[in-house]
């Protein structure tokens, strides 16, 4: 049963998402219906709030459930850890999802992980580094994988600095200086045609090398989808 806090968190997504962000979203026939899928999104804006974002997005649109990675750490924090789990987010997983996506179910993740939001607004949208665990995961349960990409977190929360002190005493990563609340940015959410997995060579060598490729091929896609729906944007605040 929901809580009132739970309910009042949903509301303020749902405030946020229709009047505050005024997000659009497309590509939604790009998502399995039915069976295994991994939705693999970039990752921006220094407090992560596009996880909670797209969560809500897709609690809202779709009548089956998604289960998002999030990092161990939202966990620590006591109200963003407990809307974390109430929305059903797991914590990092080596795995990724395995037994999730191998039991026909959907999973979603950020492969920039904190590389992503923790970058400086200077290099706002310039995906960094995806982590290959997603394709690993994807190529043993021969999932598709359904490119993401998320325009507007970087705008929202954009990181102008940090407090390496605070971040040390906190045992954080970093403590980002960003505004006093998320600032009204025009946010597009875009789900691309399904990638499907290459089929998983036996050998090992051979293995890491088609996930290599395959963690390649998707980054560049979700990359092009960012670059594109940016140009599609008018105005970052409009």
């Amino acid at each position: 049963m929901d809580t009132s806090r739970d309910i009042a968190a949903d509301r303020l997504l749902d405030w946020m998402i229709d009047t505050y962000f005024r997000v659009e979203v497309s590509g939604w026939e790009n998502i399995p219906d039915q069976g295994s899928g991994m939705l693999v999104a970039n990752h921006s804006g220094a407090w992560a709030l596009d996880g909670f974002v797209l969560h809500r997005i897709l609690e809202r649109g779709l009548a089956r459930r998604v289960q998002i990675q999030a990092s161990e750490i939202i966990f620590r924090f006591p109200v963003a850890g407990a809307v974390s789990r109430r929305a059903g987010m797991v914590g990092s997983d080596p795995t990724l999802g395995l037994s999730t996506l191998g039991s026909g179910q959907l999973v979603a993740v950020f492969p920039e992980g904190f590389s992503g939001v923790g970058k400086g607004f200077q290099y706002r949208y310039q995906l960094q580094r995806f982590s290959e665990g997603f394709a690993v995961t994807a190529m043993h349960v021969g999932a598709p994988v359904v490119p993401v990409a998320i325009i507007g977190a970087e705008e929202a929360l954009p990181k102008v600095g940090e407090v390496p002190g605070l971040a040390r005493l906190l045992d954080l990563p970093y403590v980002p200086v960003v505004p006093a609340f998320p600032l009204p940015s025009k946010w597009l959410i875009r789900f691309g045609e399904p990638m499907p997995a290459p089929a998983r060579p036996d050998a090992f060598a051979e293995r890491a090398e088609a996930a290599r490729l395959f963690r390649d091929q998707v980054q560049e896609t979700v990359q092009a989808m960012v670059d594109r729906e940016r140009r599609r944007r008018v105005n970052a605040f409009w």
